[in-house]
């Protein structure tokens, strides 16, 4: 016979799981969608290259995610707050990478905006997907972020399904929007706009991924 404690314990677990999912689902969406390096990386490439390019950095920025989810439920987040010189250490890493993009978009936004776009400006899909992932990863605040969100929704002994579904979840929500991005704005009228006014886009972006990576370095 089993205990009715325990069987009132595990019914309220399956009642809260899908909850708990629903709202780390909503949180990942949220962070998709707040503005910064990854959706300028996205926006450029799906004005500057092609669809096919923007939608590849979107499955880098889905796979970024993973890794970042993969990480937290693996504990390794604690890692990074136990062992200040690595958190440090990757924080400056990535903040640097930041300012190396920036400043690609400042000193190549020159120009006529009649001129066609340089080759070098234009990502192939395997180089956007390798950009976009490493945009993705350049926070790795990102990962703690991760690791509080899961311990604040989830019971401390979890599932073994949930180490798979978790970080398929993050990827998908990721890649998904970061896609519906890359498709909306592959369009020919935004890319017209850009066009028209991609010397100061480019340096407005270029600006604000500069900034964001000094502070990533500074913060």
């Amino acid at each position: 016979m089993r205990h009715p404690t325990l069987n009132r314990h595990r019914g309220k677990n399956m009642t809260d799981l899908p909850v708990a999912l629903l709202s780390i689902a909503g949180a990942i969406l949220l962070g998709a969608m707040s503005p910064g390096p990854s959706f300028i990386m996205i926006v450029r490439t799906a004005v500057v290259s092609s669809r096919l390019s923007a939608l590849s950095a979107a499955l880098g920025m889905g796979v970024g995610c993973m890794i970042f989810a993969a990480i937290a439920l693996a504990g390794l987040h604690s890692l990074l707050t136990l062992v200040p010189w690595l958190y440090g250490a990757l924080k400056m890493a990535g903040g640097i990478y930041l300012l190396w993009l920036g400043g690609n978009m400042l000193f190549r936004s020159g120009g006529n905006p009649a001129e066609p776009l340089a080759s070098a400006s234009v990502l192939r899909p395997g180089r956007a997907f390798l950009t976009g992932m490493a945009t993705q990863l350049s926070n790795p605040n990102t990962a703690i972020v991760f690791g509080s969100i899961f311990a604040a929704l989830l019971s401390q002994h979890i599932s073994p399904v949930l180490y798979l579904v978790l970080p398929a979840m993050a990827f998908a929500i990721d890649a998904l929007w970061y896609s519906l991005v890359a498709w909306l704005l592959s369009a020919s009228r935004p890319r017209q706009v850009y066009l028209r006014y991609r010397t100061w886009l480019d340096k407005a972006g270029g600006l604000v991924l500069g900034y964001l990576g000094l502070r990533l370095i500074l913060r």
